[in-house]
């Protein structure tokens, strides 16, 4: 948790953060537990990651739930949370940020790998998105996690990963049709690269990244946290179905 003394704007609020164990999905869920959001927070692979992110947001004063669902399991997305609403008694923020990357040569992409990358990068989304609109009330805040690759995907072998991102872009804007008349908002956070364990800042992958980004240096998860919280704020009420980039420029 931040040392700083974070605004208080969710306060009263309940969080339910889809991936949240680690990388963006722990910062974000660290943010909005600082910012008084009671957080629950889901994993699939990293338990000991995930109950440390609980520990931390309970050490510094929050509330917070972690919980075993595999993204790619429906059933397991509307067991969490309603797991989640019968532990925190509300909902009213949604982070879809659980997703997969899959990247090989077009003639050795597997369509296991296909639908894996679209059963967690889309079809969780949409799952999530309608579970927990059905315990929203106005004044919701639904905000998924996409891609910069959405707009630029500069390397072989990503196009499958490229459509899933691009497919939020979609979704998000049409669902914003459906939930705006219940005064909740849902947009679409795309980051660029972004240092964490499964893309870290240095290498020779990174460095090939680093070359096309005006700032010249990767993202901190806690940058991607603050725009999450942002719009999860009563400041964004006006901002719905877009797409915002925070990329460092490389999209541009």
């Amino acid at each position: 948790m931040s040392n700083n003394q974070e605004s208080q704007v969710l306060t009263g609020k309940v969080a339910f953060v889809q991936g949240g164990s680690r990388g963006i999905g722990a910062a974000i869920a660290k943010r909005l537990a600082s910012n008084g959001a009671a957080v629950t927070l889901t994993y699939i692979s990293s338990p000991e990651r995930a109950l440390q992110v609980v520990k931390d947001i309970e050490a510094a004063g929050g509330r917070a739930l972690a919980i075993k669902a595999d993204s790619a399991d429906a059933d397991a997305i509307k067991s969490a949370i309603g797991e989640a609403v019968t532990k925190f008694g509300r909902l009213d923020i949604l982070v879809n940020n659980a997703g997969v990357l899959a990247i090989a040569p077009l003639a050795d992409f597997s369509l296991e790998d296909f639908d894996r990358t679209l059963a967690i990068n889309v079809r969780s989304v949409f799952v999530a998105t309608q579970e927990a609109a059905r315990h929203m009330g106005a004044g919701g805040r639904i905000i998924n996690i996409g891609s910069t690759n959405a707009d630029r995907m500069p390397f072989a072998g990503g196009g499958p990963y490229a459509m899933s991102k691009s497919a939020l872009v979609g979704l998000t804007r049409g669902l914003a049709r459906d939930l705006g008349p219940r005064g909740i908002t849902i947009n679409n956070v795309q980051p660029g690269p972004v240092d964490t364990d499964m893309n870290p800042a240095t290498g020779d992958f990174a460095d090939t990244l680093i070359a096309m980004m005006p700032i010249g240096r990767y993202g901190k998860d806690e940058e991607i946290a603050g725009f999450v919280a942002y719009l999860a704020g009563p400041e964004a009420a006006y901002i719905t179905g877009a797409s915002l980039t925070i990329d460092g420029g490389f999209a541009a």
